[in-house]
Order: structure tokens, then sequence, then C-alpha cells
């Protein structure tokens, strides 16, 4: 199976550069055949994977592929298509952003590959907060230093200041100031891209940055 092959690049970047219905309706056939049909592939292929990670990770093309049209109702950027494909694994039965799961995003120059949540609604915000402060954050302080000395990504911090009700001087001050938790993989696309050896890149960095997933599912429940 070759999934995201030089045709896919080709789309994104004209995507990139002429982005307007004229052009994507001229192109709807290099959208079907190098877009969303290598998209599916890749969905359908990497989800055993993934679930060897976390039984309860839904990868199913119908949901995990994400719309490819903006919505521009409230933006002043009135393009209406993404320049890049992004898909979506969720854990637990409901699909939605308030649990933690995987995401994929190719655009014409990068490949990404997370796991966490971007953002926390209130509730889960005041769960992360009480594990961070409490023995649940001690792991992951563990996690993060762990996937930073393997060159990936930790991001979330958001406020400049400890929240209200926790000690400024908190060992993990840092972590208290998160909005949201995540972890990844950011780069040039790998050599591995264009071949069946593609899913198994993936699969290896999901694998990497599973611990803040595991650890998000448990202080959330």
């Amino acid at each position: 199976m070759i999934v995201f092959s030089k045709p896919t690049i080709t789309f994104l970047s004209g995507l990139s550069k002429h982005n307007d219905k004229a052009w994507f309706e001229a192109h709807r056939d290099d959208y079907d055949e190098s877009f969303l049909a290598p998209a599916r592939a890749f969905v359908e292929a990497i989800g055993p994977r993934l679930r060897k990670i976390d039984k309860t990770i839904h990868a199913e093309p119908k949901g995990s592929i994400l719309r490819i049209h903006r919505d521009v109702r409230f933006s002043k950027d009135k393009r209406p298509y993404k320049d890049h494909l992004d898909l979506w694994f969720w854990s637990g039965a409901k699909k939605g952003w308030d649990s933690s799961g995987f995401f994929f995003r190719l655009t014409a120059k990068e490949l990404m590959l997370g796991a966490g949540m971007h953002g926390f609604m209130p509730p889960e915000l005041a769960k992360y907060r009480a594990a961070v402060a409490g023995k649940k954050g001690e792991s992951l302080a563990k996690i993060e230093a762990k996937l930073k000395k393997g060159g990936y990504d930790f991001g979330g911090e958001t406020y400049k200041k400890v929240p209200r009700g926790f000690d400024e001087g908190h060992p993990r001050a840092a972590l208290l100031k998160h909005s949201g938790l995540f972890a990844g993989w950011h780069g040039k696309h790998p050599k591995e891209m264009g071949t069946p050896r593609f899913v198994d890149f993936c699969a290896k960095h999901y694998a990497a940055i599973a611990p803040v997933h595991e650890w998000l599912k448990d202080a959330l429940r």
C-alpha cells in the first residue's frame, strides 16, 4: 500500500496557491484520487496500530478525515479551503474534542503527528490542574522530560501566571499554566512517505508520544 505520494503534495501545493472554488472544482479529480483516496487508505491502515496502543481509539474514514472546507462565518480570512489534510483519531464512544486522541496533519511541506488535547473545556481544565498539583503530576513531569529529551514537542502552556488557588512556587508551576496538553513530532516529509513503510513511521511516533494520551485519559476520568 502506498499513501500520500507526489500527486498528493502537488494538489496541496496548488490549493495553497489557488485557494478558490474555481481551481478546486477544476481539480476535483485530483482531490478525490490524490487527497481523499490515500487519506482513507491511511486511516484504515493506521487504525489497528493505534488500537494496539488504546483499544478504544476510533480510526474511521468517515469520521477521522476532517473537512477540507473552512468555516469562514466568523473569520476575516475568507479562503474557502484548508491547504492541508487533518485527521483525528479519538478515544471513547463519542467523537469530540473533550477527550484525548491522536492527530495527523499533512501540508505541502511538512508532516505533523500528535497526541493529546489542544484545549480543555472548564470541567477538564479543573481535573487537569488537580492532577498536576497532586501525585499524578509527578508522572507527567517525567513524561515531559523524557519526550523533550527524545526530541518531541511538548505543548499547551498558554497562561502567563499560575492559576488562582495554586502556589506560584509549585514545582510544576509551568504545567499548571497549560490550557491544553499535547506532544508531537513535526518535520519535513519523511523518506518513508509514498512507500508502505509510512504507516510504520507514523505508528512508531504515535507509540512514543502515547504516554501523554494515556496520562490524560487517566487524569480526566
